[in-house]
């Protein structure tokens, strides 16, 4: 049977699906707090990692050791790298890179995890394929692409420009790539799914706070649909 690890990093991420569990059951295992149960007539367990890539990797790893999953799905927010996305947009990744490792002495290109076989870790193609059909359903306005992470806040021009040249990518953020790598480990599908909250630029202090609440619900009711659709 199916069952869907759910993390987003925070609070506001991970909330709205923790009051639509039914019978939820709460334990917590290395300083997170697990809740199973049933969504969309899924069994899924829903967990706010916090932020960081350590700790979404260490979220995945708990996931699969300790509570069975077979599926993992990231939910949350992100700064738009592609200035065609708008506030409340969805990104459904099609691979996750990281923008912060740099090991070019060693010969790697930017973001390539020294002894990796990948350079973006991939999601997998029928959930892929499920979100975003779901998006369709919803009304949802969404783009397909690499989403890059990296433990840093993204708000200054030049250094979104730099990791515009350095890695592409339509969408940056803190968690995804961890999440995707840890999955890719265990060999569990996976799939980053990121509404925009901000432009990742000069400005993106002050939209963060303005729209960080409507972003995460848009992403909230994609993981829902994506459940009902693994359901089946």
């Amino acid at each position: 049977m199916r069952k869907l690890g759910i993390i987003g990093a925070m609070d506001v991420e991970v909330e709205i699906l923790q009051g639509a569990l039914a019978q939820p059951e709460v334990t917590r295992w290395a300083g997170m707090t697990f809740w199973q149960g049933t969504l969309q007539g899924l069994p899924v367990v829903v967990v706010r990692s916090g932020i960081g890539k350590v700790n979404a990797a260490l979220c995945v790893q708990v996931l699969a050791d300790r509570m069975g999953v077979t599926h993992v799905v990231n939910t949350g927010v992100a700064g738009a790298l592609d200035p065609a996305l708008n506030i409340g947009d969805i990104v459904i990744s099609t691979e996750a890179m990281y923008h912060d490792i740099t090991t070019g002495p060693l010969g790697d290109p930017r973001g390539q995890v020294p002894g990796m076989d990948v350079l973006a870790f991939p999601a997998d193609p029928t959930m892929v394929a499920m979100a975003r059909a779901a998006c369709g359903r919803l009304g949802l306005p969404h783009r397909l692409g690499r989403v890059v992470s990296g433990d840093q806040f993204v708000c200054e021009d030049g250094v979104k420009a730099d990791i515009l040249q350095a890695c592409g990518g339509i969408c940056v953020e803190m968690e995804g790539a961890a999440i995707a790598h840890a999955a890719y480990r265990n060999r569990l599908p996976v799939v980053v799914l990121r509404a925009i909250s901000d432009k990742a630029d000069h400005s993106a202090s002050m939209d963060y706070v303005s729209f960080e609440a409507k972003a995460a619900a848009n992403c909230a009711a994609l993981t829902q649909a994506l459940a009902q659709a693994l359901a089946r």
